[in-house]
């Protein structure tokens, strides 16, 4: 039975539909507008108890029951479990995966996120500081990355993993960030190699909105 992937078209929602495509899973998509509140709906709060997108039900879980999974990083990380694909099982290999997960999840999402919510302040004077805080974050967030793939071709080494899936999603927003990739060319780069996968640019094609 195919996975149940309830999301919106964000860079959360993004990474999920991604790894899917790339992993060869079935999937059904359940597209909850985080705009109208839908995330809010006391059905999906039993699905995902933080009340956001991306959240999984996968009817054929471990030992072959159903099980749902809320939290980005948990989703790639069971899907990656469940598939034996993109985390490898040595633990040295593992660990930059984890590393640039984490990276992702700490970091270079909260603060594009904040980046995101400031430019859609109306009131200038509420904008200004905002976003001059956030946005030297983000940049500073794009100069690690940059630095990191001089030297490798993709953030754990020499193959894809998901934190690839989990940074693709906030790098294809750097036009909101108010970044020119050409100013970080080694992202660049990599940015340039995840579309050019038909998977992941089937991910980025599924329809996340109604309408």
């Amino acid at each position: 039975m195919p996975i149940q992937l309830y999301a919106f078209d964000t860079p959360n929602g993004r990474k999920i539909s991604v790894a899917l495509e790339e992993m060869g899973l079935p999937y059904e998509v359940h597209v909850v507008d985080i705009t109208k509140g839908e995330q809010n709906a006391s059905d999906f709060l039993q699905i995902s108890p933080n009340n956001k997108i991306p959240a999984i039900v996968d009817p054929d879980g471990p030992g072959g029951a159903s099980i749902s999974v809320f939290e980005s990083g948990a989703i790639l990380l069971y899907l990656a479990e469940k598939t034996g694909l993109f985390l490898p099982q040595d633990p040295a290999a593992r660990v930059p995966v984890l590393e640039w997960l984490m990276f992702q999840m700490g970091g270079f999402g909260p603060m594009p996120g904040q980046v995101h919510h400031f430019i859609g302040l109306e009131i200038e004077a509420e904008r200004r500081y905002g976003l001059a805080r956030f946005i030297a974050e983000t940049r500073r967030l794009y100069g690690v990355m940059d630095r990191r793939l001089a030297d490798h071709a993709w953030f754990a080494g020499d193959a894809v993993s998901i934190a690839d899936f989990a940074i693709v999603g906030w790098v294809w927003r750097h036009a909101r960030h108010e970044v020119d990739l050409s100013d970080f060319p080694q992202v660049q780069r990599w940015y340039a190699a995840m579309l050019a996968r038909p998977r992941v640019a089937r991910g980025f094609a599924v329809p996340l909105r109604r309408g």
